[in-house]
């Protein structure tokens, strides 16, 4: 009986191994860089809400994912993007129409960026009696987290029965004098009327809101776009993330690092804004 040779091995080959070359690492990590700036740049950005004027619909220390394109103007080069005019009940990230009485260290005036809720478009007529917003004569309904809490009101009559209480300049009172001067071209019959190509916004704690109230209406090409989701909540108090300066923000820094577990708002985190 003859004995049968088994088959010769073959021998194993491993793949040459491809290392990434330090050109290839730096043009990945450009690419990269450059499609985070065309996102952030053209596609969405982020914003921070640093005061209490919308509570309790977004609260102080969101961080809100903005939507710039919705209401943006149509492009050629992006034609399947779904554009419209903003409406009635959005709530919009805006350009503040008036600036700061502060201007900035070369001396250029300042805007501040807002988010409020739109109450009224081109030709609406609005009104407030008692604490009740009207639109077209039809009474408005509060936003479903929307507050009307008489208590440390700004001003009550002012902003409870308007336009019937003109907005009248005096220092420290966020009214400018160009909205006391133009404020009465826009009231016919105890309405304030809504000119074309601009909004009225209105935040949804209605007594502790700055808002078209006391600087007027807002241009079109002053709206920046519609916050989406909620992509982080944090604790924080009136007016903390308005502070500047090197030292308070190297000291929230440190906060936010010691209390990040405790002081989220786990149940905000990407809560839809509506």
């Amino acid at each position: 009986m003859k004995n049968k040779k088994a088959p010769p091995k073959q021998l194993e080959t491993t793949p040459d191994k491809v290392e990434e070359t330090p050109f290839e690492a730096m043009a990945g990590f450009f690419s990269m860089l450059v499609v985070i700036l065309f996102i952030f740049t053209f596609l969405g950005e982020n914003f921070v809400i640093p005061s209490g004027s919308m509570e309790k619909t977004l609260l102080i220390g969101d961080h809100l994912w903005v939507d710039r394109i919705t209401f943006a103007p149509p492009s050629q080069w992006m034609p399947l993007t779904h554009y419209r005019e903003p409406k009635r009940g959005d709530i919009v990230v805006f350009i503040k129409p008036s600036p700061e009485e502060q201007p900035d260290p070369d001396g250029q005036p300042q805007y501040d960026i807002l988010v409020k809720r739109l109450i009224g478009v081109s030709g609406d007529h609005i009104q407030l009696n008692n604490g009740i917003v009207s639109v077209n004569g039809v009474a408005q309904s509060l936003p479903e987290f929307g507050s009307d809490d008489p208590e440390d009101v700004l001003d009550r009559e002012f902003l409870d029965e308007f336009p019937r209480v003109p907005p009248v300049s005096e220092p420290g009172n966020m009214i400018p004098e160009t909205w006391e001067q133009d404020f009465s071209n826009h009231v016919a019959n105890g309405e304030l009327i809504v000119p074309d190509g601009m909004y009225f916004m209105m935040g949804d704690n209605r007594h502790r809101s700055a808002d078209s109230r006391f600087w007027g209406f807002v241009p079109r090409a002053n709206i920046i776009g519609r916050p989406l989701f909620n992509y982080w909540s944090f604790k924080a108090d009136e007016g903390e993330l308005e502070k500047t300066g090197m030292a308070h923000r190297i000291s929230w820094m440190l906060h936010v690092v010691t209390h990040f577990i405790g002081d989220t708002r786990w149940s905000r985190t990407l809560h839809r804004v509506r």
